[in-house]
């Protein structure tokens, strides 16, 4: 007979183990599956960016959090989706980043990447939705992500961790929609023209890891203390 307590149990755990997995699955599968000449590697590296999404996503779920923690994850996700319209006239140089890694730090690696991923969700409302949309929402969840398991490692004692991390994610994330642009729009798939295109946006990713350095800086003390606070009492 199933013990019916015993089940949102055991899919916490299937969620969790599967977590880390499908996220390097995502670019592994864009390498491998361009490596191979594969002709619908654009569809397919999408689905496997969705499905990576989609599985944190439901970990979070499963991982049932009470409302006083989606609260501060909710909100954490709104604040960063509106730094990114608000300096938007500035490329490349956006809060995104550096929230998600002080959401990750803070509240766990899950909250990290649904605050990464909502805030690119939501603020394309903005900047308009589309195929772009779920390679940024797994980028800047990664970002979260990785915060968060840095922390857990002890990085929230090692400031120094985070923010070659934030500075480390601009690049990180840049590669990311690089491989989503050459792998859709660049025909023929060559070497050279995904050198170029990595080239071209480096300057740009430089940027986008600076910037997040120094938003970092500006927010990890004060932000980081309000929301262990809320931690703490609330015992999250």
């Amino acid at each position: 007979m199933i013990d019916r307590g015993q089940t949102p149990r055991a899919l916490t755990r299937a969620f969790a183990a599967a977590e880390a997995p499908a996220l390097v699955a995502v670019p592994a599968a864009m390498v491998a599956l361009a490596a191979a000449g594969v002709p619908a590697t654009a569809g397919l590296t999408l689905a496997c960016a969705l499905l990576a999404v989609c599985l944190v996503m439901a970990s979070f779920e499963a991982s049932r959090p009470a409302l006083r923690q989606l609260m501060p994850t909710a909100v954490l996700a709104a604040v960063a989706a509106a730094g990114r319209v608000l300096f938007s006239p500035l490329p490349d140089v956006k809060p995104v980043s550096a929230i998600a890694i002080v959401a990750g730090a803070t509240l766990g690696r899950r909250s990290g990447f649904v605050v990464g991923a909502l805030a690119a969700l939501l603020s394309n409302v903005f900047f308009g939705q589309g195929p772009w949309t779920p390679w940024q929402m797994y980028a800047w969840g990664l970002v979260g992500y990785v915060g968060g398991v840095l922390a857990e490692r002890g990085a929230q004692e090692r400031p120094a961790v985070l923010y070659g991390w934030g500075f480390a994610s601009g690049i990180v994330y840049g590669l990311i929609l690089n491989g989503y642009h050459v792998l859709g729009y660049v025909q023929p798939l060559t070497w050279p023209a995904v050198l170029a295109a990595c080239a071209a946006s480096l300057p740009l990713d430089v940027v986008h890891g600076a910037s997040t350095v120094a938003f970092l800086a500006a927010i990890r003390g004060v932000w980081g203390r309000a929301i262990r606070r809320v931690v703490a009492k609330y015992d999250l």
